[in-house]
């Protein structure tokens, strides 16, 4: 369980980065931390003038059929690149 163990370090870890990460990387974290924990995106995409909503399913939609250990070390390695781009 090693790796759900630095899935759950990179969580808490990406609360306390010094600076905001940009919105790519923001939906990036987003995506690859829903594809972990939840999977495949479901549902419809949100519709309307919700911009947000709509960029937070299409990136999610596009991790589609990534494995959940996949997203997870994917999840790591962006929380550990971030941290180092910030010290």
């Amino acid at each position: 369980m090693a790796l759900a163990d630095d899935f759950q370090n990179a969580v808490s870890a990406s609360q306390q980065l010094t600076k905001r990460p940009s919105n790519e990387e923001l939906l990036d974290l987003y995506a690859l931390f829903k594809q972990a924990s939840e999977g495949d995106v479901s549902g419809d995409r949100p519709g309307g003038f919700d911009f947000k909503a709509i960029a937070k399913y299409d990136a999610w939609k596009d991790k589609k059929g990534l494995s959940k250990d996949e997203a997870m070390h994917n999840y790591v390695a962006l929380v550990n690149k971030l941290k180092e781009s910030y010290a």
